[in-house]
């Protein structure tokens, strides 16, 4: 086996190692997704990272910095927002994803000095991985992992049924702040992999795929892990041998999952 600083120098088996971490941490979060029908506050998350990289960019700190400090700032504008009942959820998330997206772009032309690939940053730029980008994907990865552990029941029982776990006293409203906020960590370390545009895709497909094969919560989030991993480990594939973009290499290498275990479970069940 080769040692580990000549395995980390190539930059396909960087690109591996960064997408497998992104794996393991969207799979649990792309559960509740699907469980709280979240799919639209992905997507206005993940607009919002333009606006992170802009920010990042002007204050020159580490972009990831930057992302996770909008978004974290976006999910909670949306708490204080949400609690006036004159806008509905999705119209709201919509002024914000649109809003967030433009204010980015705008900020970014008013700097003339800076080149930025935003093809990079729209659709991903896995093969261009760092060492850096990697310590980032798998400390914000430990930090998810480990919070989703901690606030793991009060979380499944505020998606289950929300009246009843406020009834058992439990802070519904921090643990949807708390979810809000790890998705917003995702975000932040999960756009080098697939890019704005496809994140939310990479939280949804595997989880939905997961769930036609999930008898558990505990099981759909397992299978959910293994899909990413799998559509990982198959998008970098298609990109080595058909020289395909990485991050969308991913996302239709998860789609393809999906639609042969659905296949598969119909032609069990009508068997």
């Amino acid at each position: 086996m080769p040692p580990i600083d000549s395995v980390l120098d190539d930059f396909f088996w960087r690109a591996l190692i960064g997408g497998l971490g992104v794996a393991l941490v969207a799979g649990p979060l792309g559960c509740f997704v699907v469980w709280r029908r979240m799919a639209y506050f992905g997507d206005t998350l993940a607009h919002s990272a333009l606006l992170g990289v802009a920010l990042g960019t002007l204050l020159q700190i580490q972009l990831s910095l930057g992302i996770a400090v909008v978004c974290i700032g976006l999910a909670l504008l949306l708490v204080i927002l949400s609690r006036n009942r004159s806008l509905a959820t999705d119209t709201l998330l919509g002024i914000l994803a649109h809003s967030a997206l433009a204010i980015g772009l705008v900020t970014l032309s008013f700097m003339p000095d800076v080149r930025l690939d935003l093809t990079g940053y729209l659709f991903g730029d896995l093969l261009a991985i760092s060492r850096t980008d990697l310590a980032w994907i798998y400390g914000g990865a430990a930090v998810v992992l480990a919070l989703l552990g901690w606030l793991w029941r009060g979380l499944l029982m505020s998606t289950i049924h929300e009246e009843l776990a406020k009834a058992e006293g439990l802070p519904v409203e921090r643990l949807r702040l708390g979810l809000m906020l790890m998705f917003s960590l995702v975000i932040a370390v999960a756009m080098k992999i697939v890019g704005v545009l496809l994140i939310t895709a990479l939280l949804i497909i595997p989880a939905a795929t997961a769930r036609r094969l999930a008898s558990s919560p505990e099981r759909m989030v397992g299978l959910a892990m293994i899909g990413g991993m799998i559509a990982v480990g198959g998008g970098l594939s298609l990109s080595w041998f058909f020289d395909s973009p990485a991050g969308p290499s991913i996302v239709v290498s998860a789609f393809l999952l999906f639609l042969l275990v659905y296949g598969l479970v119909r032609e069990q069940r009508h068997g």
